[in-house]
């Protein structure tokens, strides 16, 4: 029976299939003279499947798997179908949500338990004492032991003011550790901190738009502002974007008043818009740098695209992804929701930097990818080909899909043999990260003092491997590890700065050998305004 109900479960979801994408795309049954679709058919082919299929079916699933597999013929990665479950969940990925009723705890699951891997700064369980590394034992009084990381998380959100119990076994302690909880409003912060670096120079990492980006900005640049700051890098790497309005809002801050962000096109009218900046104080005294790279993505893409074409800032790093469209959410009944792309976007001077799918494949599946110390793929970017446009005051930009930096700096790669070597422990050790965290966690409790840099002595790089060996899953070579030292050692540093200090704390342990954010306090530390610096990417 169980064989049957999986075929059963199949069979739905086929024929769920076929018909979407027959009625939809084929438009054979029950076409109008205006060329248009009856959609009720759709409605009576599951109704004659609901009443007369020979075994049980679920209709909701059905309709499910139709409605995926209309969304899946657009070809389009950004379009989607999100249900009432995943709705919630979807809001806190993307930052749709900055705000929401929990206990502060980011959870993996590590070694078949789920794991505490941060304590957000503010929330109850950082105040009550969880640590990173604390393994959740149950939560009133229920065992999570076979609980995924999702079943946690659903349950530790909930109405602000309402209490949860849970208890967590902690490394070197006999019994799990019990903690009374209070939910309170847990703010995501888009910007985890802020600080001065060499000299007068300003540093703000923006890791999400979601519903206060703007707003920490301009208070990140107020109080480096007061600090003395007379430039600024804002790293936008690795940030996916959010919501579109926030990339607004931080271009904003840069630009004058009346000048062009971008314009959106769509197929209707409706979808056609023009949006320009309207704040009066811009910081145009500020020296401006933007660091990007391949995952920069969506509001990333507009702010780096109106300050480069508007020759506010200069852009150092690698070509961002190349997302230049723009998504609307429709609720639906039932509490779903459909996420549809219903225009394109370009940057001031008209640049579209939107990259077909397939390209982004290709171009993240080439050879001349190489490893970086921090674990990212990198490659040089290819300017043959592309299209060149002009920036307002007249210099040239590249087109094509994405954004072009207009300084191109790769980050420190590995060399052939360290980079084979790391492949193989990374194939070979599918536990190395847990074994990283694992590492980390032992080494803050072995070393509740430690402050400043670290710098691991070859001996505790010998023990993180003998740990790896405990594994009976790995299979890593002496000579990989010690080809591989130097990518190991910076993973270890790194890992341990991150859960003993926080972001703030893993940026201080690597800014030094991070060669994005030294270029970009070169060009800034020559440059004494925004014009001089504009000038360094023309005779880059």
């Amino acid at each position: 029976m169980k064989m049957m109900g999986s075929f059963v479960a199949r069979l739905g979801v086929l024929v769920a299939s076929a018909i979407a994408a027959y009625l939809f795309f084929q438009g054979a049954l029950r076409e109008r003279t205006d060329g248009t679709i009856d959609t009720g058919v759709i409605e009576e082919v599951l109704e004659h499947i609901t009443e007369q299929f020979v075994d049980s079916v679920d209709q909701s699933e059905l309709v499910n798997s139709a409605i995926e597999a209309l969304v899946d013929g657009l070809d389009d990665p950004h379009t989607s179908f999100i249900d009432s479950r995943a709705w919630e969940s979807f809001r806190l990925q993307t930052g749709a949500d900055s705000d929401y009723g929990g206990v502060g705890l980011e959870i993996l699951k590590r070694d078949s338990l789920v794991t505490v891997i941060t304590a957000i700064p503010g929330g109850p369980a950082l105040r009550s004492g969880i640590r990173p590394g604390d393994r959740i034992f149950s939560i009133e009084g229920v065992s999570a032991k076979d609980w995924n990381s999702d079943q946690v998380a659903d349950v530790l959100r909930g109405k602000e003011g309402t209490d949860v119990n849970l208890s967590v076994n902690r490394p070197g302690v006999d019994k799990p550790i019990s903690f009374r909880l209070t939910r309170s409003v847990i703010e995501l912060r888009s910007v985890p901190f802020m600080k001065l670096l060499k000299g007068s120079v300003g540093y703000i990492p923006l890791k999400v738009f979601s519903e206060t980006s703007g707003r920490e900005v301009e208070e990140a640049v107020q109080f480096l502002r007061e600090q003395g700051m007379k430039s600024l890098i804002l790293d936008l790497r690795d940030n996916t974007g959010g919501l579109l309005a926030e990339g607004v809002s931080v271009t904003d801050l840069f630009l004058k008043d009346q000048l062009v962000i971008l314009e959106t096109k769509g197929k209707n009218s409706g979808e056609e818009e023009r949006i320009e900046s309207a704040t009066v104080e811009s910081n145009a005294d500020l020296s401006l740098v933007v660091l990007v790279n391949e995952n920069s993505a969506s509001s990333s893409e507009i702010v780096a695209g109106a300050l480069q074409d508007h020759d506010r800032a200069l852009i150092i790093g690698n070509r961002t992804y190349g997302k230049g469209s723009v998504q609307t959410l429709y609720r639906l009944s039932g509490g779903d929701v459909l996420r549809l792309t219903t225009a394109r976007w370009y940057t001031p001077v008209g640049r579209s930097i939107h990259m077909d799918p397939k390209e982004q494949m290709e171009l993240r599946s080439s050879e001349s990818l190489k490893l970086a110390l921090n674990g990212r793929m990198v490659m040089l970017d290819d300017l043959d080909g592309r299209p060149v446009l002009k920036s307002v005051g007249g210099r040239s930009l590249y087109g094509g899909g994405g954004i072009t930096p207009d300084i191109s700096v790769l980050l420190d790669t590995l060399s052939s043999i360290e980079e084979e070597a790391v492949q193989r422990i990374l194939r070979s050790a599918d536990s190395f990260t847990a074994g990283l965290f694992n590492y980390a966690v032992k080494y803050i409790q072995d070393n509740p003092d430690m402050l400043g840099v670290l710098q691991l002595k070859n001996s505790e790089l010998d023990l993180f491997y003998e740990n790896l060996l405990k594994d009976k899953e790995s299979k890593v070579e002496r000579s990989d590890f010690d080809n591989g030292r130097r990518f190991i050692k910076y993973q270890l540093e790194r890992e341990i700065a991150l859960h003993a200090w926080g972001p703030e704390g893993a940026f201080e342990q690597t800014w030094s050998t991070d060669s994005q954010v030294l270029r970009a306090l070169e060009v800034l530390e020559k440059a004494e305004s925004p014009e001089e610096l504009v000038e360094a990417a023309i005779s880059h």
